[in-house]
């Protein structure tokens, strides 16, 4: 769950949710019973299992009149606790494509010493939830799974058929990933036009004011490269210049002072026209001045001033892990680093390798990809009959807000579903404060009226897809 709109400051136009509400509704109670199940299913990679959370999340389809053929448990036997569940919901049309709703239910590791509340005990406190999960991802995967099972204990009759995909390996990388075995190896299943993933939201004031909505449109593709140099060594009473430490040293810092070059695309030309309108500051202006010519270097430096706008810019490698020598008294024979780079759309990853070896300009320097290696898919169009009825429906539960198209500097399950050619946004809706709600860290928590507003919000923009193919 992504957090932007803090960048937009306090010029933006706030408004209080039209349909937020004291008491929660009986349906809302349903839902949180279903939601509570699930953040108190352990996801985690360590100790938790997606293919329980999955079951349990299945059985309430079938207790609402799912028939099994349209549910669709998986697992692979070398990742037993890493399955999920496709839902098939169908729809009249024979021509409309189907929607697909994503949602993954794999959770960031939390250790209760370090917690105020048992992490996975979904609490509720001060108008807020906490437990791990509740708001990445765990909030939007049981807005799904609700979702359908009021379509069918309402006997609702969309025109396109809706699909549903849990998965788990989202958060870990390198470990089982789902929405990357299903588009390998259960194409057809998950088929759909487009699909709806996180990755957007909104953000408050932190006291309850929503002050702007984003549709995450594209991101950037995520990879790890290892540098590394070798050397005989020898006592290190006798230092030589080609110490591999600091051969490792230079190249590091030539990185590190290598600046790769501006670029946007339509999304974030949008987002900088846009959201630099609504800033009242000198990075507002000069995000508005980049977005008419991202050439302008008086402008870019002011930008670069913060620092994810200078990484929504372009591509950014930073180093992350080190390690060299193998005892104190001696040269070192070996040195390597991690380099975490997050590469702009339109670059393969080997293209950055390349560029990275061409920096450091020293043959003695390998520099090697390290798996896993995402796909690099292009960005989803600007698509206005999927931007629309979001657009529509926040004009709606949020009177003056605009929904800013916007790029994420990190990955989502969107890379696997794109490179697969079903172009996926992460949509409006349940919104975060400016502290980032302990999403990663400790005592996660979403407000109690993000979650039952975006509900809504979420329903809502589902049939506004399954009406109107």
């Amino acid at each position: 769950m992504k957090n932007w709109t803090t960048l937009l400051g306090s010029a933006l136009l706030a408004t209080t949710p039209a349909a937020a509400q004291d008491a929660p509704r009986a349906d809302q109670l349903a839902f949180r019973d279903l939601y509570k199940e699930l953040v108190e299913t352990n996801t985690t990679l360590s100790s938790g299992s997606c293919t329980l959370a999955a079951e349990r999340m299945a059985a309430r389809m079938k207790a609402a009149g799912f028939p099994d053929g349209r549910l669709t448990l998986f697992a692979t036997p070398d990742h037993p606790k890493e399955g999920g569940l496709v839902a098939i919901y169908p729809g009249t049309s024979k021509t409309a494509k189907p929607i697909l709703l994503i949602a993954h239910i794999d959770v960031v590791e939390a250790k209760r010493e370090d917690w105020e509340r048992d992490p996975f005990r979904m609490v509720e406190e001060n108008g807020y939830f906490y437990g791990r999960g509740t708001l990445d991802d765990k909030a939007q995967a049981a807005v799904w799974v609700d979702a359908l099972i009021r379509f069918q204990k309402e006997g609702y009759k969309p025109k396109r058929t809706i699909k549903l995909a849990l998965t788990c390996g989202e958060e870990t990388n390198g470990a089982f990933n789902g929405a990357e075995w299903l588009a390998a190896n259960k194409r057809d299943l998950i088929d759909a036009e487009f699909a709806l993933n996180e990755g957007g939201g909104g953000d408050s004031d932190g006291k309850g004011t929503v002050i702007g909505q984003s549709v995450q449109v594209g991101e950037k593709t995520f990879a790890n490269f290892r540098l590394e140099t070798r050397n005989p060594g020898g006592h290190s009473s006798v230092p030589v210049r080609d110490n591999a430490i600091y051969q490792l040293a230079r190249a590091l810092t030539k990185i590190d002072e290598h600046e790769f070059p501006v670029e946007m695309t339509d999304t974030t030309r949008r987002f900088f026209a846009e959201a630099g309108a609504a800033r009242n500051d000198d990075i507002g202006k000069a995000m508005v001045a980049l977005a008419k010519d991202n050439g302008d270097k008086a402008a870019e430096a002011i930008v670069n001033g913060d620092r994810f706008l200078h990484g929504n810019l372009r591509t950014t490698c930073v180093a992350t892990l080190l390690d060299g020598g193998h005892a104190p008294n001696a040269l070192p024979q070996r040195a390597g680093a991690n380099v975490n780079c997050r590469i702009f759309p339109g670059h393969s990853i080997e293209s950055i390798r390349d560029e990275l070896a061409k920096v450091i300009g020293d043959p003695g320097v390998t520099v090697t990809q390290l798996p896993p290696k995402r796909p690099a898919p292009p960005a989803p169009p600007l698509d206005p009959r999927i931007i629309g009825p979001m657009e529509r429906l926040v004009a709606k539960y949020w009177p003056g807000l605009k929904v800013i198209p916007s790029m994420a500097n990190g990955y989502t399950d969107a890379t696997f579903l794109g490179a697969a050619g079903i172009p996926t946004y992460g949509i409006p809706g349940i919104w975060g404060d400016p502290d980032g709600n302990g999403v990663h860290g400790l005592n996660e928590r979403a407000e109690v009226k993000a979650v039952y507003v975006g509900r809504d919000f979420m329903f809502d923009l589902v049939k506004a897809y399954a009406d109107k193919p």
